[in-house]
């Protein structure tokens, strides 16, 4: 009889903690919602994160708040997500260096972010171009490629970061290439930009939202665009292809939840995202200024993509021999 009623007891217990998850999933959500940000505020990262929070702080009908946690490259802020309670009130928006590369990268990474992280969604495809200072000599990616084999480890290129996105499509261009330029590590795009201007570094690659503006006023040259063809909003810049076939550079940003994380919850995030990807006014006030291309997608879609570039990622780090201690 005890052990009937112990029986009872265990089972009542179980539906009962069911009962108050199911609860708290379809009340969800009832209090703050955080975006972790592995980035300083003002970067790309960060301005999708706060488009992000104005949707689901309207369509939620909750305050959702970004919070900046940079450093390690990415990883404080993901390990802070990692650890966080899967209950859909801690996210992360990331890029792909934090999610498809540091595993290839870092021989002793903590974590695996295919394993560890839910996919919520894509958010936006993001351009990639090589830029110069005017002044540099080089005006063409043949151009540079003959100035860097006459000069080999002669040549800077700015990067924020090692394994940061200037850093790796620099690392394939000398891959490619043959060649060995000087990395100059800044903290952040806007002080590497800075220096580019100011002809202190010659080189670097960068989004070409944040390139446009620079090469408009003359400030900088756009070598070749990083895409499979050229743009229609740059017809005369060749791509990295037409000079080094098989060369292309798209950097992303994404959404994501702790492991674990119901559902149901997922799936609701993922809906109020793709509604906000569809909206006139976010392509009118995000997309188009930035040139961002939309990466809205299913969970299962984006896990898909994660899986694809990982394991593109894995081949190159593995046959540039590229590792960060």
């Amino acid at each position: 009889m005890a052990a009937w009623l112990a029986r009872v007891c265990t089972v009542m217990v179980a539906l009962g903690l069911m009962a108050g998850a199911a609860h708290a999933q379809s009340d969800y959500p009832n209090r703050v919602i955080r975006i972790i940000v592995p980035v300083v505020p003002g970067g790309l990262a960060d301005t999708l994160a706060r488009a992000v929070a104005q949707q689901l702080s309207t369509s939620l009908n909750q305050q959702v708040i970004v919070e900046n946690r940079a450093g390690g490259n990415f990883q404080i802020a993901l390990n802070h997500v990692i650890g966080s309670p899967p209950d859909g009130y801690t996210l992360l928006v990331a890029q792909e260096g934090a999610i498809v590369l540091n595993p290839h990268l870092y021989k002793n990474l903590s974590y695996d972010p295919l394993k560890d992280l839910t996919p919520i969604t894509g958010i936006a495809k993001v351009d990639q171009v090589l830029i110069a200072n005017p002044s540099f000599p080089a005006k063409t990616v043949p151009e540079l490629i003959a100035l860097a084999k006459a000069k080999p480890n002669e040549i800077g290129f700015g990067a924020f970061g090692p394994g940061s996105t200037p850093h790796v499509y620099m690392e394939m261009l000398q891959h490619m290439a043959g060649l060995k330029f000087v990395p100059v590590q800044y903290k952040g795009a806007a002080p590497m930009l800075t220096d580019i201007v100011a002809g202190h570094v010659p080189v670097t690659f960068i989004s070409l939202g944040q390139a446009l503006p620079l090469y408009r006023e003359g400030k900088v040259r756009i070598l070749a665009v990083c895409t499979p063809e050229r743009l229609a909003l740059l017809p005369d810049v060749p791509t990295m292809a037409e000079s080094l076939p098989g060369f292309q550079a798209t950097a992303w940003h994404g959404l994501f939840a702790p492991p674990g994380t119901p559902l149901e919850i997922v799936a609701k995030i993922n809906a109020e995202v793709r509604k906000m990807a569809s909206d006139p006014s976010f392509q009118e006030k995000v997309i188009a200024p930035t040139h961002f291309r939309s990466l809205a997608s299913t969970p299962a879609e984006f896990a898909a993509m994660l899986r694809s570039e990982s394991a593109a990622w894995k081949k190159f780090t593995d046959d540039a021999n590229l590792k960060i201690d």
